[in-house]
């Protein structure tokens, strides 16, 4: 009688060992899960911007339908350059996120002349050796306040962009993340 007690006790241990060890393998899973969003959600909303370009007015710097990424700590201890290419909320509806080149800093002049970009009334136009096609058009000038910046599109001829903005400037506190980088259709970092 008693190997058969025992027997019966055996069988229950053995029976439920298995189901413990499935569930803690679950409850480790699910666990491994909920860290992995909380850290993807904390990373997404204070260290990186994700962004999908859905127009041409970056080309050829960026294409249409890339994906890129922008660091939002850029920022943290110094201000845009020219040059920088940042993400932003755009001046005349906030609930859209854009993508653009900082061309006049705060205090500047920006004057655009037969598709030429000049700074402070300089006599020489402004490098830009990522445009695609030379720019058509005079425009300004524009005189950028404090703590705003003047953005343009590298694809000129075909971008939204600051000059035609009712809302003409990207205000400091807009601007979510510089681009570093761009990850698909294929891995490049961007200037």
């Amino acid at each position: 009688m008693r190997n058969s007690v025992q027997e019966e006790i055996e069988e229950e241990i053995n029976d439920t060992i298995p189901k413990n060890t499935i569930f803690k393998e679950l409850i480790g899973w699910i666990e491994i899960l909920i860290i992995t969003a909380a850290i993807s959600i904390i990373i997404n909303s204070f260290v990186i911007a994700n962004s999908r370009i859905p127009s041409a007015s970056m080309e050829k710097t960026i294409m249409t339908e890339d994906r890129i990424i922008g660091f939002r700590l850029s920022y943290l201890f110094s201000e845009p350059q020219r040059g920088d290419i940042v993400i932003f909320h755009y001046p005349d509806d906030e609930t859209q996120l854009f993508v653009k080149r900082v061309i006049g800093l705060s205090g500047d002049t920006v004057s655009i002349l037969d598709g030429k970009v000049y700074i402070n009334d300089s006599e020489t136009p402004l490098e830009e050796s990522y445009l695609p096609e030379e720019m058509t058009g005079s425009y300004g000038p524009f005189q950028v306040p404090e703590s705003a910046y003047f953005v343009m599109g590298d694809n000129r001829n075909h971008s939204w962009d600051s000059r035609y903005w009712t809302n003409t400037y990207v205000y400091e506190d807009k601007i979510l993340a510089k681009v570093i980088f761009r990850y698909y259709p294929n891995l490049s970092f961007i200037k």
